[in-house]
């Protein structure tokens, strides 16, 4: 069946998918291979926020206790916060900051979370922890300007609903959040603070509790935030995990959770930010590598924004520690790259949107169709990925009639393809080839990097009453963008393909401009 594309819009596209993107640990952004791989991000894709865990951890050094006249007494140091936020900004990026997790001076106990051992325990001296909150926001103001730390959302911790992330419960972090929320307000009341970061797998009540817990202590909250993943419960390999996967509208649903469970209180109409998705929660599932991603997580993109303000994928690059330092260039990262900038495949999926047009013109179950305000039709299709491990879909095929330039246009169009599949664009795909090597040398480096760019084609169709057909047979896991563009020709009068190699007919006029 053809689809027939209408030439009016019916929306305008959400850039709800590159509002934000997670990182590693707030200090590794101190490392080269994190900024390079931060500037390609920004170049090719271009986030507005970056969220990620450790600011207020030890890592980056910003409480230090010390004793003088027998007094307990604590610096503010912003040597390490400093450089990271001046990079961020300087790539064009600003801080979604997360408050957490609790240097370990000020922690009422030793519970950590990660290889990194970041501190999950309430804090032992409110009061001091409310100082700390308060000091480093004054500080970002003093050095970046009240306006522009106005713009950065501020997360109160980080999935206090699982132990592993907060280990004294709900109540507990009901307590925080006022102590918290506060301190925020105190500095500024235009500062937007929120939360409670939920990680999947509540239940109702327990957001339903905070927002009552919010509701009856008149407590200042200017965005919800939960985040949500798709797999399953962990099967262990060393170095590894494996995971089965839910739908990608699982996904969707989870997106739109909030505000079915918030119905009837006064979260329900605030923002609503997914601070962290992905398909799997482990660092180390190699599904996150493949070229199944992609296209399993293109509808997600495409439809999240209508579901939630922001959606913010976990994580821009492999520069990432959970679990450990990782042992080879493909492991299962979070990352749209990995280590030394390779890229994915579903980085290719998010530069793809980065090149969509404002208007919407379809939407449907493997496609969407844009227009740009210079008249450019964009093309986004994917072929089906099936999360229960069936054999790829060979052979999608997607038929379009699309409006061109005027309704009474004629003559063609120019079409640009590219292209991420199992055979294209897919650097795990030889790196497998390869033989997996655990660190490659700097040859087999730069055959990944070819290896990973989409592959390229182009070609032009007519168009006839502002109409052309278009007809795409997708590849297993496919993940596809096209760009059609009204060919204006500029071709002389006198040229002749026919006479290249100087045969054919005489008569050329020499002296034609």
């Amino acid at each position: 069946m053809r689809i027939d594309v209408p030439r009016q819009p019916t929306a305008r596209l959400s850039d709800a998918w590159r509002h934000c993107v997670g990182t590693g640990r707030f200090d590794l952004a101190l490392r080269r291979d994190y900024q390079d791989s931060l500037a390609l991000v920004q170049r090719e894709i271009g986030f507005r926020h970056i969220r990620g865990h450790g600011l207020l951890s030890d890592g980056t050094g910003i409480h230090q206790p010390y004793e003088h006249a027998g007094e307990r007494r604590v610096r503010h140091a912003f040597t390490y916060v400093d450089q990271i936020v001046d990079a961020y900004l300087d790539l064009g990026i600003e801080p979604f900051l997360e408050l957490g997790f609790m240097p370990s001076q000020l922690a009422s106990g030793e519970d950590t979370v990660f290889w990194w051992k970041g501190n999950i325990t309430p804090p032992r001296d409110e009061a001091e922890w409310a100082d700390l909150v308060r000091g480093v926001l004054r500080h970002l103001i003093d050095r970046y300007g009240l306006d522009q730390v106005r713009r950065w959302p501020i997360e109160v911790w980080n999935e206090p609903n699982l132990e592993g992330f907060w280990s004294a419960g709900q109540d507990a972090y009901h307590r925080l959040y006022e102590v918290t929320s506060t301190a925020v307000k105190e500095v500024d009341a235009e500062l937007q603070v929120g939360g409670p970061s939920l990680a999947p797998g509540y239940q109702d009540e327990w957001i339903r509790r905070f927002a009552d817990f919010v509701e009856t202590r008149d407590l200042p909250i200017d965005f919800v935030s939960r985040h949500a993943y798709s797999s399953g419960p962990v099967q262990p390999v060393p170095f590894g995990a494996h995971q089965t996967l839910m739908p990608a509208s699982a996904l969707l649903e989870q997106f739109g959770a909030p505000k079915r469970q918030l119905a009837g209180s006064r979260l329900a109409e605030l923002p609503l930010h997914i601070t962290e998705f992905n398909s799997s929660y482990r660092p180390d599932n190699p599904i996150h590598d493949t070229a199944f991603h992609a296209a399993y997580l293109a509808p997600v993109l495409v439809n999240g924004g209508d579901l939630a303000d922001s959606f913010s994928y976990w994580t821009f690059s492999d520069v990432f520690e959970e679990v450990g330092i990782p042992t080879a260039p493909f492991h299962g990262g979070f990352g749209l790259l990995t280590h030394r900038q390779i890229k994915k495949p579903t980085y290719h999926l998010y530069t793809f949107m980065a090149e969509m047009g404002e208007q919407i013109l379809a939407r449907g179950e493997d496609h969407l169709v844009t227009r740009h305000e210079d008249g450019r039709v964009t093309v986004l299709a994917w072929a089906p990925a099936d999360p229960t491990g069936g054999a790829p879909v060979e052979g999608h095929t997607l038929r379009l009639t699309l409006p061109v330039g005027t309704p009474e246009a004629r003559g063609s169009a120019y079409v640009r393809r590219r292209s991420v599949s199992e055979d294209a664009g897919n650097a795990r795909a030889a790196w497998i080839e390869m033989g997996r090597p655990l660190a490659p040398d700097t040859r087999r480096l730069d055959a990944l990097h070819e290896a990973a760019e989409p592959a390229r084609s182009h070609h032009a169709v007519p168009v006839t009453a502002g109409r052309a057909e278009i007809d795409l047979v997708l590849a297993r896991n496919e993940v596809t963008l096209l760009e059609l563009t009204p060919v204006v020709d500029e071709t002389p009068k006198w040229w002749s393909e026919e006479r290249l190699f100087g045969l054919g007919e005489e008569g050329t006029d020499a002296s034609a401009t």
